[in-house]
């Protein structure tokens, strides 16, 4: 794996502390980094736009699953990604699937999971997760991914060219725990285990709430440092090294070129994700995927639906775009992902065609529509060149 900093870091969270290693284990979805040879997900392949994908033939005309929820952006970006999709010849069909977040039977959803376990990868929009719904009532997003054993999150935020933010030279890769922990709707069995912490304080085994705190995370979290560090004792190249929590946010948002990977438990990732997001210049830059043994579900990296902005193309596409060439890539159509991620690079930094949220006055149509543009100046070299 190139790495872009000669001295890189990363980072595995545990409770308060967190472990940081340079380099970590080097798997497929770590292999690129933007500005290099597009190749976030898989194996580079040898072939080119317009030649049979003799070495990838079983994705050549893959479908995959889209999720179209109800609320938010969603629908309107999936639907921006299909129509560049079409233009760029992507040898993708997508079966088309529709979640409504506002009901209480779980049918929806489950076509869902049903459509990913016979497609194998999905890209979806960001589903709302209703706070009014009575305690029974489940987290459509948390169904998906424990249903799936998506575990792991991944998602890349990194320095773009054009968009102007405070820091410059980031480059991260954030891997969070995605099935497990507070976060994933089992906040129950944590409040059991603190009662049964503030029991051992009451007979005199404690001293006090936030000790009772301690000797919870150190159930869960403590395994989560002692696992990070028996794998990375099998790595003897890899640096080593732990952070508490709150000194980590810190250290962001005054020098976050410092880290690398990070790697980290489910809550501290959403918020560490969330973070990062804002350093790059916000949510609608930085994509994400979410990982398993058997499937792939690519997104946004962050879990906003945008429901404020929704239908008035004023959203910023290039998170979903992005994770739609996250997407291609681990289907192993390189080429295409490269075009792509080319395209809506050039359209941030030499059209410099933004939407508001990044300081432009550009709409969603309008980005789009430039990427489109930029794609078949590129495509029209290529061909000469051929």
């Amino acid at each position: 794996m190139s790495m872009t900093r000669p001295a890189s870091s990363a980072i595995a969270f545990a409770g308060r502390r967190c472990l940081t290693m340079s380099k970590l284990i080097r798997p497929l979805f770590l292999r690129n980094r933007l500005g290099s040879t597009a190749q976030v997900f898989g194996v580079a392949g040898s072939s080119r736009r317009g030649k049979a994908w003799d070495s990838v033939s079983l994705v050549k005309h893959r479908e995959v699953t889209m999720h179209r929820e109800g609320d938010g952006i969603g629908p309107e970006l999936l639907r921006h990604v299909q129509e560049v999709f079409r233009y760029s010849c992507v040898p993708v069909d997508f079966e088309v699937v529709h979640v409504n977040s506002a009901m209480t039977e779980e049918d929806d959803i489950d076509d869902a999971i049903t459509a990913i376990r016979r497609n194998g990868v999905a890209l979806k929009g960001n589903i709302e997760t209703s706070h009014t719904m009575p305690p029974s009532h489940k987290s459509r997003n948390n169904l998906l991914r424990t249903s799936l054993d998506l575990y792991a999150n991944v998602i890349h935020c990194q320095s773009l060219p054009g968009v102007q933010t405070r820091h410059r030279d980031i480059d991260i890769m954030i891997i969070r725990e995605n099935t497990e922990g507070e976060y994933s709707s089992l906040e129950h069995e944590v409040r059991e285990r603190e009662r049964g912490r503030e029991g051992e304080r009451e007979r005199g085994r404690g001293g006090g709430i936030d000790t009772a705190a301690w000797s919870t995370r150190k159930l869960g979290d403590g395994l989560f440092l002692q696992c990070c560090k028996e794998v990375a004792s099998g790595y003897p190249d890899i640096a080593y090294d732990s952070m508490i929590v709150d000194n980590t946010t810190m250290q962001l948002v005054s020098k976050p070129q410092q880290f690398d990977v990070m790697v980290m438990p489910n809550l501290y990732g959403n918020v560490v994700s969330n973070v990062c997001a804002g350093l790059v210049g916000g949510p609608g830059l930085v994509p994400g995927a979410n990982l398993g043994r058997d499937y792939a579900v690519f997104e946004t990296a962050t879990r906003n639906t945008g429901k404020s902005i929704a239908n008035k193309n004023t959203a910023n596409p290039t998170a979903m775009l992005l994770a739609s060439c996250m997407m291609l890539d681990h289907l192993q159509l390189h080429d295409y992902a490269a075009l792509i991620r080319s395209a809506i690079l050039r359209t941030m930094n030499e059209t410099r065609m933004h939407t508001a949220d990044i300081g432009g006055q550009g709409t969603t149509s309008e980005v789009v529509q430039s990427i489109m543009r930029l794609m078949q100046g590129a495509s029209l070299r290529s061909a000469a060149a051929f």
